[in-house]
C-alpha cells in the first residue's frame, strides 16, 4: 500500500499577470511529491472551483498581488462550499496586508503566506493540514 499524493491546484484569480512566485511554489510543491496542477494567470473564481472540482483536488492555492483578495478568496471559498468541497484546504499567498488575514482565516481560509515564506514552510503545512487516505 502507498499513500496517495497530496493534489494541488494553484491559481492566480483576477488580472494579476505576475505569476512568477506561483511557478516557484507550483514547483517546489511538484518537487516535494505533490501532484500540482497550475490554471494560469487570470482566472475567475468559478474557473478555479471547476478546475478544483475536475482534479478532485484536496488543496487549493491561490496566489493574488493585485490587492483583490477580499473580493476574490470569499467567492472561491463560497463556490467551493457550494460544490460540497468545504473540506478543501484553501491557501493564499501573495501581497496580503497584516489586517485582511484575520477576516481571510475567519471565511475559511487556512494558510496566508507573504512574499518571503519559505517554500519549506508552505509544503509543511499542507502536509500537516491535509489528511491523505492510504491507497490499496
Amino acid at each position: 500500500m502507498t499513500d496517495r499524493k497530496i493534489r494541488v491546484l494553484v491559481a492566480k484569480p483576477g488580472l494579476d499577470g505576475h505569476d512568477r512566485g506561483a511557478k516557484v511554489v507550483a514547483r517546489a510543491l511538484r518537487d516535494a511529491g505533490m501532484e500540482v496542477i497550475y490554471t494560469g494567470i487570470r482566472q475567475t473564481p468559478e474557473m478555479i472551483v471547476e478546475a478544483a472540482l475536475q482534479e478532485d483536488v484536496d488543496v487549493v492555492g491561490i496566489s493574488i498581488l493585485s490587492g483583490a483578495h477580499m473580493a476574490l478568496c470569499p467567492r472561491v471559498l463560497e463556490l467551493l462550499n457550494a460544490q460540497d468541497m468545504g473540506d478543501v484546504v484553501v491557501l493564499v499567498g501573495g501581497i496580503i496586508p497584516d489586517e485582511d488575514v484575520a477576516p481571510l482565516k475567519a471565511l475559511g481560509v487556512k494558510g496566508v503566506f507573504g512574499p518571503g515564506t519559505s517554500t519549506q514552510d508552505i509544503i509543511e503545512f499542507i502536509r500537516q493540514s491535509v489528511a491523505v487516505p492510504v491507497a490499496g
